[in-house]
């Protein structure tokens, strides 16, 4: 058998999880690495006007995979199976702006790359300026999210209980039109992602609360054990930084101030 329909073969295998995602063939440099993300996650994952797959998180991913000899599967998946997908072997990692605060004992980590807040965005002329001020309205979050997760927690218990609901909607695009059409008040999300989502709508129609209801790190996530994967993976993460393509790619997605790499979780 050929090594080229050895590797067709084996991307096939991994894809229906028979075997795992990340398995080497015949030449180490002929490996395929299996990405999971949200391609509704702006500007870490999403599609652009022309079809492809790209963001922040991506474009390093390609990097990483390109300098490796590697090729790079960038898998979109629904968030709130993420892990069955991680588990099973279809993918090999999640990178995609994943928050690693809370979740610590859950799977093989890099180190953190982005320190990250969970905010709330609300239409400008909305009267609401203060987290306070969501007593009794009606706000939306991604399924699955470290927002949600923020606010289910013990130190938001008290502002998530003021809330006349609180509701999860399948992706922020959706949230937003709920904010639109008046359906919901707030909707609580990633910084990064609410600053894209705001560059990409009418200047000056929502507002970003000062307040976060969150700060956290970003990381990416390999299946418990995999710490060979995250070694390899990581090392041409740290060359990329160290040749200043990792600021570059900052720049370009408007995520430089986020930028904790080379610092070590807190």
């Amino acid at each position: 058998m050929k090594k080229k329909e050895l590797i067709v073969i084996t991307a096939v295998l991994s894809m229906v999880g028979i075997i795992p995602a990340a398995t080497v063939y015949a030449d180490a440099k002929d490996q395929t690495l299996v990405v999971g993300f949200d391609a509704e996650y702006p500007p870490f994952g999403y599609m652009d006007e022309e079809g492809e797959y790209v963001g922040f998180d991506l474009d390093i991913a390609q990097k990483v995979c390109d300098n490796l000899g590697w090729e790079l599967v960038k898998k979109p998946v629904n968030w709130d199976v993420k892990d069955m997908e991680l588990n099973s072997g279809k993918i090999d990692c999640i990178w995609n702006g994943f928050t690693m605060n809370g979740r610590e004992e859950d799977y093989t980590w890099s180190d953190p790359y982005l320190n990250n807040e969970q905010v709330i965005v609300v239409a400008a002329d909305s009267g609401i300026a203060k987290l306070e001020d969501l007593k009794g309205k009606n706000v939306v979050v991604q399924a699955a999210s470290a927002a949600l997760t923020a606010l289910n927690g013990e130190e938001n218990k008290k502002l998530t209980e003021s809330f006349a609901s609180l509701t999860e909607n399948p992706d922020y695009n959706t949230a937003f039109m709920n904010i639109d059409s008046g359906a919901a008040d707030a909707v609580a999300v990633d910084i990064g992602v609410a600053k894209y989502q705001l560059s990409q709508r009418e200047k000056g129609k929502y507002i970003i609360l000062d307040e976060p209801i969150q700060t956290e790190q970003y990381a990416i996530g390999f299946a418990k054990g995999n710490e060979e994967l995250r070694d390899t993976v990581w090392k041409e993460v740290m060359k990329l930084y160290e040749d200043g393509e990792i600021d570059k790619l900052a720049e370009k997605y408007e995520v430089a101030d986020m930028l904790c790499i080379g610092e070590k979780a807190e």
